[in-house]
């Protein structure tokens, strides 16, 4: 737990603040004191490994909102994750780990590529959540691997391995029950883990976000979908369908302060 103290130096510490890492979606900074950093979200949307791109007014405000409701109600429930607390409209402090290089996808229903894959129809419920790794590489395109791959490879370690297994299927069954709260099916949705240190042992740790950037969300009755596939497919207006998520999870905040602000960087 950081003192007040420190979470004062947060502010002054924006406008030196260093870059360590810039993705498609997320800015990352050097935090205030060692082991954290402060997480940035953009409003740049993506699909098909960025050769579609734009830039969506407000999304990162959504995303940061929404991904902060999901971290801790997951944190309420025992699933360690990244998150330490949100710092304003875009930005988050967390934990830094050291990012094992796969990302683990759970289905519930057919959609996407697992749809055209297999030739199901799309929307078909599938008899059991389905497990899925990707090796994180946007060079390769992030590729679909197996076990065999992840062992030869050494990415994590077998028990790593289960732990995140266990632990994406634990979000899959809190997710489920938290979207059909609100009238909405989750479909799929994509995590990835990291690992801590604690008394020098390595400890599997959710990082990155959780937000209709990385679900896929449907309405139940209509089957309107709420998530990157309103870009991804031109199906619409994606600010919308991010802000049906937050209002009906009650985490929208003030439409007056969801525009862009932009990260301010003194090399």
């Amino acid at each position: 737990m950081l003192s007040h103290s420190v979470y004062n130096m947060i502010g002054r510490s924006m406008s030196r603040r260093r870059l360590v890492y810039e993705g498609k979606a997320k800015t990352l900074y050097a935090g205030p004191e060692p082991g954290t950093l402060v997480q940035y979200f953009k409003d740049d949307a993506t699909a098909f490994n960025a050769e579609k791109h734009a830039i969506i007014d407000g999304k990162g405000v959504l995303n940061n909102f929404i991904s902060e409701y999901v971290m801790k109600h997951l944190g309420s429930i025992g699933i360690p994750t990244h998150f330490v607390r949100r710092l304003n409209m875009r930005e988050q402090l967390i934990r830094e780990c050291e990012i094992i290089p796969l990302e683990i996808v759970v289905r519930n229903v057919a959609a996407g590529s697992l749809a055209k894959k297999f030739g199901i129809e799309e929307g078909e419920s599938l008899p059991r959540p389905i497990v899925e790794y990707y090796f994180k590489d946007d060079k390769l395109g992030d590729p679909m691997v197996a076990e065999e791959h992840i062992a030869a490879f050494n990415w994590c370690s077998p028990q790593d391995l289960d732990d995140m297994v266990s632990m994406a299927l634990r979000i899959n069954d809190f997710l489920s029950g938290l979207f059909l709260g609100i009238g909405v099916k989750l479909v799929d949705f994509k995590v990835e883990f990291g690992h801590v240190f604690e008394n020098e042992v390595p400890r599997v740790i959710l990082a990155d976000e959780i937000s209709p950037d990385s679900c896929r969300l449907w309405d139940i009755k209509s089957g309107q979908k709420f998530d990157k596939d309103v870009f991804r497919r031109d199906l619409g207006d994606l600010m919308e369908a991010y802000t049906e998520i937050a209002e009906r999870l009650g985490v929208m905040p003030e439409k007056s302060a969801v525009r862009p602000t932009g990260p301010k960087l003194v090399h």
